[in-house]
């Protein structure tokens, strides 16, 4: 008899994809589930991925990835925000940053590790240290910050067995950038307790009205005990090329190279070439962040205008959390109603942590009708509440 093991069993299926597979069944939907942007791939960047795969080069890269594009990325960070990593051993290319996270985490977590994860939290954190044969520690403080997270919750959490924390700045699901005052308070924590961070930090490429962003890595002491983790697919909208990367000490990139070759061997070899076009240097991502700052505005002032409903603009990222609690629903109820009465499909907020329960995800990656349209339908929905 075949039965799956325990660690499989661990994993649970996100309420973003029951959400997502349930509005299948519709052909009106109005779907707002997934963070995966419409905007197209600049078209030289899928010119080079394309050259790429017609002058043969569809084979397998090193382990790592291709070297010219490692050097590409340490260039990036280079020139971007002045931090350097060498590229034959601090950076690996990986299958989108997903791939990314579970190799880091499994070349870190020993059965039993804890990790600290602070709500709210994207949820495939918690699935991964499952997967990893480590234990999940979220922080989720109903009194804490509106979506947000108290520093002390995170000191009180740490054990003898804690050995990471994950940040992610700007925030999914929350849109915000966490502040600074709190960033070198968890690396104070960190360098105290010996422990690791894993800064995910794929948003930072979607941040609006001149807000500030700075990573954990520029505080003293903590680019030995950090990993950063990066990708394409929000800042060049190349969701479906599947390349990330992530930057760190050797002796992890080292053990994540090792990994991979035990996973999938390499990332895809013609994605790999477009992302040397995309990390060029070459502006492909104003144009882009400037069509969902204006998506931003368009949904943030039509739920605000929603008897019942609200929200604060986001900072960053193409996610809005709408608050509503004076529905009196609690956040799946209102999701799965909305979407067989009014064919638009959000995510709940209990998904990000039991504290965004009167929340609801909005990801604004549609165009500007079907959002105005979207908005329509909620407000219809609502107001026959």
């Amino acid at each position: 008899m075949i039965e799956p093991s325990i660690i499989s069993q661990s994993v649970k299926p996100s309420l973003t994809r029951k959400l997502f597979n349930m509005a299948k069944q519709y052909n009106d939907v109005i779907d707002f589930t997934l963070g995966d942007p419409d905007v197209p791939t600049p078209k030289a960047v899928q010119n080079a991925g394309c050259a790429a795969i017609m002058a043969g080069k569809t084979r397998y890269s090193q382990n790592a990835g291709l070297l010219p594009l490692r050097q590409t990325i340490s260039n990036y960070y280079s020139d971007k925000e002045g931090l350097f990593y060498n590229a034959d051993n601090e950076i690996i290319v990986t299958v989108g940053a997903m791939e990314g996270l579970y190799l880091a985490l499994l070349s870190l977590i020993n059965p039993g590790d804890e990790v600290i994860i602070p709500a709210p939290y994207y949820v495939n954190y918690a699935q991964m240290v499952y997967m990893c044969h480590g234990k999940p520690i979220i922080i989720d403080n109903p009194d804490a910050d509106e979506l947000s997270f108290n520093i002390e919750d995170i000191e009180k959490a740490v054990t003898d067995k804690t050995k990471l924390i994950i940040i992610n700045t700007p925030s999914n699901p929350t849109g915000k950038i966490i502040s600074w005052n709190k960033i070198t308070a968890i690396a104070e924590i960190a360098k105290k307790n010996d422990l690791l961070v894993i800064a995910d930090e794929v948003y930072k490429c979607l941040i609006y009205d001149n807000q500030q962003f700075r990573s954990i890595v520029t505080i003293d002491g903590m680019r030995e005990r950090s990993i950063l983790v990066n990708s394409l697919s929000k800042e060049f909208c190349m969701t479906g090329w599947r390349i990330g990367y992530v930057l760190a000490p050797k002796i992890v990139v080292e053990t994540m190279t090792k990994l991979q070759e035990n996973v999938c061997a390499c990332a895809p070899l013609p994605s790999q070439y477009a992302a040397i076009e995309a990390l060029s240097g070459k502006d492909y991502s104003s144009q882009m962040k400037e069509i969902f700052r204006s998506r931003r505005d368009v949904l943030v002032n039509g739920i605000n205008g929603i008897k019942g409903l609200s929200c604060n603009v986001p900072e960053a990222t193409f996610y809005l959390m709408v608050n509503i609690s004076q529905t009196g629903m609690k956040s799946e109820e209102f999701a799965v109603e909305l979407l067989k009465n009014a064919h638009v499909a959000l995510v709940p907020g209990i998904t990000y942590g039991n504290s965004c329960d009167k929340y609801v995800r909005i990801a604004f990656t549609l165009d500007e009708k079907k959002i105005v349209e979207g908005i329509s339908r909620i407000k219809k929905f609502v107001e026959s509440l």
